[in-house]
C-alpha cells in the first residue's frame, strides 16, 4: 500500500498498482519563484532601520552639550547639561500609544538653542515599554540625528 488509497480496478478485474510517479517540476518552479521573491523583499526591510548606539560600558559621550531624555512610565524629562527642562507628563492617544508632539516641540526648541549639538541620549527606566522607547527615538531623530540609548541612572 504505497499511497494508502485505492485507485479503482483495471479492466481485467484486478487492482492497479498504487505506486505512481509524482511530477515535482511545478513544485520546484514554485519554490524557485518564492525564494527569489523572499530574497528581493528582504532588501526592503533594511530601509526603515534606526541608527542607535548604546552608551555606557566604555563608550564616550560626544563633545559639547549633553542632552538627555529620561523616560519613565509617567513622564519624559529633558535635560541639557545640568539644566532640566520642565517634565512632560506622558499622554496617550486613542490607541494607547505614547503621544510625543510636546516632546518634539521641546526638542526642536533645544535644537534652536544649541544648533551645533547633534547627539542626544535617551535613558529609559526598566518598566518602559519597547514601543514607547521607539516612539521617543522617533521623536528625537528629526532634531538630533545621533541618538544613543543608556539605562536610566
Amino acid at each position: 500500500m504505497a499511497g494508502g488509497m485505492e485507485l479503482g480496478t483495471s479492466s481485467k478485474g484486478g487492482k492497479r498498482a498504487l505506486d505512481s510517479a509524482l511530477n515535482l517540476v511545478p513544485f520546484i518552479d514554485l519554490m524557485a519563484v518564492l525564494i527569489v521573491f523572499l530574497i528581493m523583499s528582504a532588501v526592503w526591510t533594511q530601509l526603515n532601520r534606526l541608527q542607535v548606539s548604546q552608551m555606557g560600558s566604555g563608550a564616550s559621550e560626544p563633545a559639547g552639550i549633553s542632552l538627555r531624555v529620561r523616560v519613565t512610565e509617567t513622564s519624559l524629562q529633558v535635560s541639557a547639561d545640568s539644566a532640566q527642562q520642565p517634565a512632560l507628563m506622558v499622554t496617550r492617544d486613542e490607541r494607547g500609544r505614547l503621544a510625543t508632539e510636546s516632546l518634539r516641540r521641546q526638542l526642536a526648541q533645544l535644537k534652536r538653542a544649541f544648533p551645533d549639538t547633534t547627539a542626544i541620549t535617551i535613558e529609559p527606566e526598566d518598566a518602559v515599554k519597547y514601543e514607547d522607547l521607539i516612539r521617543v527615538i522617533d521623536a528625537a531623530t528629526p532634531s538630533f540625528p545621533s541618538v544613543s540609548v543608556s539605562p536610566a541612572s
